[in-house]
């Protein structure tokens, strides 16, 4: 019997779906075709670094611990956000968890996880006068009325989420 191409995600598939569609949900690309620089992590607008663009490892080499943050005093493990903005105008980290599912699978079952999340990172940026927002990019995937506990439940526990892009409103970039 000849195998079936897994289009769908999951297994093998996971990590390639969910890369393109991280990829189609860039931070840095929706914020350049809004007219913002990014320049390395700095979000420029108008000569003026308003942010940082922080994905993964960056939040730490980047921010934390230039600023003395060394993870270990507050998390017993590395969080690493998919993206995260850092705006400094309203000193609020926004962490950008992106999720992509076609079929039943194990990503639905992480999405009540925000709210740990969040505090795990607003234990690293309290010490720094920053607050945190958690949200969600998600596929349509998770439109399905299946899941509409799941994302009550989630703005619930303080945290957002949106479909299958990032809502630079959201970020506050005034």
């Amino acid at each position: 019997m000849p195998r079936k191409i897994n289009t769908h995600g999951g297994g093998a598939r996971t990590n390639a779906n969910g890369l393109a569609f991280e990829q189609q949900t860039s931070l840095n690309d929706a914020l350049t075709a809004a007219g913002y620089t990014v320049f390395g992590v700095n979000v420029i607008k108008n000569g003026q670094t308003i942010g940082l663009s922080l994905p993964k490892k960056k939040l730490y080499t980047e921010f934390l611990a230039p600023n003395g943050i060394d993870y270990r005093d507050y998390n017993s493990k590395v969080w690493e956000p998919d993206e995260a903005f850092l705006n400094y105008q309203n000193r609020t980290l926004y962490v950008i968890e992106k999720k992509f599912q076609k079929c039943a699978g194990s990503v639905d079952e992480k999405l009540p996880n925000c709210h740990f999340k969040k505090q795990e990172y607003q234990k690293l940026m309290t010490p720094l006068d920053y607050k945190v927002e958690f949200l969600y990019v998600l596929s349509d995937w998770f439109q399905d009325s299946r899941y509409r506990d799941t994302l009550q439940y989630v703005v619930d526990m303080g945290c957002l989420y949106y479909f299958n892009q990032i809502p630079l409103e959201i970020l506050e970039l005034t």
